[in-house]
């Protein structure tokens, strides 16, 4: 078999780790996978190679750096004619700080800045830098051809009047203190699929898109470039996540630190790690276990009820700066892809004039296709799509590498 020009692509998610082989010339993948439940035990990693599904779990908790090794080592490294064809790594860095606004070949200037940068968004980026790391040990020969894509550079589109806080001003000039947004490449991606779907000119679309899944967020599209975006300077800030808490007043911070004699490092751990879903719920973190209890627990009920009414919130807001024009909402993400009840939830309890509404039988239709509509037959459309971020990472790496 002779292929070229393929591109390994490491996507490391708050709780998973996506990886792939793909040309990005025609989106042939090559290999792909995906490793769940990361940080706890029972570690599954599942992946696909010449149309042959492979899984295997593993029993104890595993880092970063060791599944990463596992896959080089253990899948690619055995694949020699994907292995041998690799021409560039592009790798998923979800924050770039002040001074990384675009893709970039990565050099050691680029990883100091990603360093400057985890304070912003202190699980992924690590993360995403034992990726770097670890592949530049691994692949010497491709050591000027790793590429970092950054989650970021979709917002910087952002108007001051979005992106900026009501805090004093040399805050943001000094320090960088403004809204960063994440999520960056799966919106900007969604935004891609559904200009070609709707068959609209990208100038010209104007669209909610809705990532949810483990880390959740709300990006705003008005004429093909986001205005407005729920995470904020770092990825804690807007909807309920797995586990973080999403807005809160950050007067609690200082009612949990002074009155309950909470450390702040306990504090950001709390709201980092142990909020969200799995601080309301006491059940979980993955949003299935949380779903598959919703008619008989109580508990898990309110749970799923918070996180649509968050989401719920944000559309609505959204809407309003479409003048009046909105050509689709969009969902996408593990649990915008796979929970329908989420979809109707969300969508149901609207007020946005009967504008938008769902056909019950399409929304429970298993998703069997990359992208599909669930509206009714009047509503504005409202579009399941399977989010791509490792082909939307490995064609900017071809073109960051080749222009």
């Amino acid at each position: 078999m002779k292929v070229k020009h393929l591109v390994f692509v490491l996507n490391f998610g708050s709780s998973s780790f996506k990886f792939a082989v793909i040309n990005p010339y025609d989106n042939k993948n090559y290999l792909s996978g995906i490793v769940e439940c990361l940080y706890l035990s029972n570690v599954k990693i599942k992946w696909i190679c010449n149309d042959v599904q492979y899984q295997k779990t593993f029993k104890d908790t595993i880092s970063n750096k060791d599944i990463l090794k596992f896959v080089i080592t253990e899948i690619l490294e055995k694949e020699s004619y994907i292995f041998s064809n690799i021409v560039a790594i592009g790798h998923r860095v979800v924050h770039g700080g002040i001074k990384l606004n675009d893709s970039t070949i990565i050099n050691q200037q680029v990883i100091d800045d990603i360093k400057k940068a985890i304070i912003f968004s202190p699980i992924h980026n690590p993360a995403n830098l034992i990726g770097i790391q670890l592949t530049l040990q691994l692949f010497p020969h491709l050591s000027k051809k790793n590429v970092a894509v950054f989650d970021t550079s979709f917002y910087k589109s952002i108007p001051k009047k979005a992106y900026l806080y009501a805090i004093p001003y040399f805050l943001y000039s000094k320090h960088g203190i403004r809204r960063y947004g994440a999520h960056g490449i799966s919106h900007q991606y969604v935004m891609f699929r559904t200009a070609t779907i709707l068959n609209k000119e990208l100038n010209t679309l104007n669209i909610i898109s809705c990532h949810l899944g483990n880390g959740a967020s709300v990006s705003a599209i008005k004429n093909g470039i986001c205005i407005d975006t729920s995470m904020g300077l770092t990825p804690l800030e807007g909807l309920v996540m797995g586990t973080r808490s999403g807005d809160i007043d950050p007067s609690i911070i200082f009612f949990m630190h002074k009155e309950l004699n909470i450390s702040i490092n306990e504090i950001n751990n709390i709201l980092m790690f142990k909020s969200g879903l799995l601080g309301l719920s006491d059940i979980s973190s993955d949003f299935r276990n949380i779903e598959s209890q919703y008619e008989i627990n109580k508990q898990a009920k309110n749970t799923i009820d918070i996180f649509c009414y968050r989401l719920r919130k944000y559309i609505s807001s959204y809407f309003s700066l479409m003048n009046g024009r909105l050509d689709a909402v969009i969902f996408t993400g593990g649990i915008g892809e796979n929970s329908s009840l989420v979809r109707k939830l969300a969508i149901d309890n609207l007020s946005l004039s009967g504008e938008l509404s769902i056909d019950i039988s399409k929304n429970n239709l298993i998703m069997k296709k990359t992208n599909f509509f669930i509206n009714s037959e009047h509503s504005i459309p409202i579009l399941v799509i399977a989010t791509n971020e490792e082909l939307a990472i490995a064609k900017e790496t071809i073109q960051c590498i080749y222009s």
